[in-house]
């Protein structure tokens, strides 16, 4: 599945809610269903810089050339946010990671509903995740 479609499908999930308090508890439902990033890289050098809370993320490619993530969080909002990142980004090639447009985020109105130190950590997650995808494509060259 492309990321766009995986986005749409995203969209549709969100849209059976009309509150975004059901909206929250759906977040924290994926959150709780991540697969949990490898203990050894729960360390400084995963974590995320620019989070309120704590965030882990890694990534290595596979032998076809294609990304996949794992993460943790020490809060459950944030850890639904990284597991829908994951979701829409993994097993993707690093340039569909790096070129990738989330508009996602925007259509589901989570930029709107988080925080202003939440939002600055959705992005600080998101710059993460394209940047692992920058190295991956400058070492496949």
């Amino acid at each position: 599945m492309s990321i766009n479609e995986e986005q749409d499908r995203i969209i549709d999930e969100f849209s059976v809610f009309d509150e975004w308090l059901d909206r929250y508890s759906y977040l924290i439902e994926l959150g709780n269903g991540l697969t949990a990033i490898a203990p050894e890289h729960k360390t400084e050098q995963f974590l995320i810089k620019g989070c309120q809370s704590r965030v882990w993320v890694d990534a290595r490619l596979d032998d076809e050339g294609r990304m996949h993530f794992t993460a943790d969080s020490d809060a459950i909002i944030t850890k639904g946010i990284i597991a829908l990142l994951i979701r829409v980004l993994d097993g993707h090639t690093p340039e569909e990671v790096r070129d990738a447009d989330l508009y996602f985020i925007d259509r589901i109105g989570l930029s709107q509903n988080l925080s202003p130190t939440r939002a600055n950590g959705l992005l600080a997650m998101i710059r993460q995740m394209k940047l692992f995808a920058t190295a991956y494509a400058a070492m496949q060259k």
